[in-house]
């Protein structure tokens, strides 16, 4: 089920499980884990994309190994607020992943999570290299603190 309303999306969440929170590049997707009380994010892993199908599968057996209840998917508008042809394809891809499970899937503003994610690795001193590798693990922990950060503000449990 996709909503459109972070509200909404957290009024579905039974307590005490986590949430996955995800930042789908074009050849990567960064995945962060909420604990148990959904108050802090941490990046966990990234995903090298392959085709979607072995994409999902990688995907939902992380969410069966955390028993997550619901994922957000970073929504990557452009600065103006406007909708361009990466924010279709992350639509896509929660439209495709809508049919393989029945968690509750919403989307967050993404903007700017990847600089805040780069920003953090200069000031943690990582390599060029290392950063490259985890950017996209540490762009989907920002965008699910995020949420999660709303989430605790409106009071979800």
């Amino acid at each position: 089920m996709i909503l459109t309303d972070v509200a909404e999306f957290a009024a579905l969440l039974p307590p005490y499980r986590a949430i996955l929170g995800l930042d789908l590049g074009d050849k990567t997707i960064g995945v962060a884990v909420s604990d148990l009380t959904r108050t802090v994010g941490t990046p966990i892993e990234v995903i090298r994309r392959e085709k979607f199908t072995l994409d999902a599968q990688r995907l939902l057996a992380i969410v069966a190994a955390k028993e997550a209840a619901g994922l957000i998917l970073g929504l990557p508008l452009n600065m103006d607020g406007s909708e361009g042809p990466r924010v279709q394809s992350t639509r896509a891809f929660a439209r495709n992943l809508e049919k393989l499970t029945a968690l509750p899937i919403t989307f967050w503003d993404e903007r700017l999570s990847t600089v805040a994610a780069e920003r953090a690795l200069l000031e943690a001193d990582t390599s060029r290299k290392r950063r490259k590798e985890v950017i996209d693990q540490v762009a989907a922990g920002y965008i699910l603190q995020g949420a999660l950060d709303r989430m605790r503000m409106m009071g979800a449990p």
